[in-house]
């Protein structure tokens, strides 16, 4: 919706007043009778009060309430969110995070933090170009979305790394650390397989750390840190795997 221009505005207000006073005067010429000039003129600007104010509301105040509150939306909506894939960008996951870990202290429960850094990445964007290379990351971004709970947050944090927010994972350390492995291995499974690009077939791969959340206090920073950490030993122990932070 476009913001409608000041002149469009002074163009509408001075149709609706001309219309609304022609529409009255026209009414007080059917009077049959005088009423006389002052209790006219109330009457006039009592009736034209009446008549433009709504037609002002729904033809100028509103939409430009509309489109400014449209415009305001995607304003937040960009600052939010990553430009290539529209998924949560940093600032976005660490206000996500950090709802995330109040709430693991508060009801003693568990989450994790996935950190994934895709495999064979930089291979793409040297054989097939940069184009190949956003397609490659859109489509990892649509699959990851399509895999994760609704209570759980995704996000691109740059390059080719992503992020995973899982939460209630349970109240038992052992289960919520298997239950994150398993989401984790998934997601590597789901990654692995090829991708179509202008009729060639790319593949990629997905190193994971895994950072668990509600076993001990912490701060944001420190829950990406250690996340980021175990991501780089499972680059180290032979990529393709998820590896915890310990």
């Amino acid at each position: 919706m476009k913001l409608i221009t000041k002149k469009q505005v002074v163009v509408r207000i001075a149709i609706i007043v001309s219309l609304a006073e022609l529409l009255i005067m026209l009414s007080l010429r059917a009077i049959p009778y005088d009423v006389g000039i002052y209790p006219e003129a109330v009457l006039d600007t009592a009736l034209l009060t009446l008549l433009t104010i709504p037609a002002i509301y729904l033809w100028i105040i509103k939409p430009f309430v509309d489109a400014r509150d449209e415009a305001l939306a995607q304003i937040s909506h960009l600052a939010l969110t990553d430009p290539v894939t529209h998924l949560a960008n940093r600032r976005l996951i660490f206000e996500h995070l950090q709802k995330i870990l109040t709430g693991t202290a508060r009801h003693h429960d568990h989450g994790a933090v996935l950190l994934i850094d895709l495999d064979g990445f930089k291979l793409v964007n040297d054989n097939y170009g940069h184009e190949a290379g956003d397609a490659v990351l859109v489509e990892v971004a649509k699959r990851l979305q399509a895999n994760i709970r609704s209570e759980d947050v995704v996000g691109r944090l740059g390059g080719d790394e992503f992020i995973v927010l899982l939460q209630r994972l349970g109240g038992d350390e052992r289960i919520a650390r298997d239950r994150a492995l398993q989401f984790a291995e998934k997601l590597i499974d789901m990654i692995n397989a090829p991708f179509d690009f202008k009729g060639k077939t790319l593949h990629v791969g997905a190193s994971v750390g895994i950072r668990m959340l509600g076993n001990v206090e912490l701060i944001v920073e420190d829950a990406i840190s250690g996340a980021d950490n175990a991501m780089y030993r499972a680059k180290q122990a032979g990529r393709g795997c998820a590896v915890f932070f310990e």
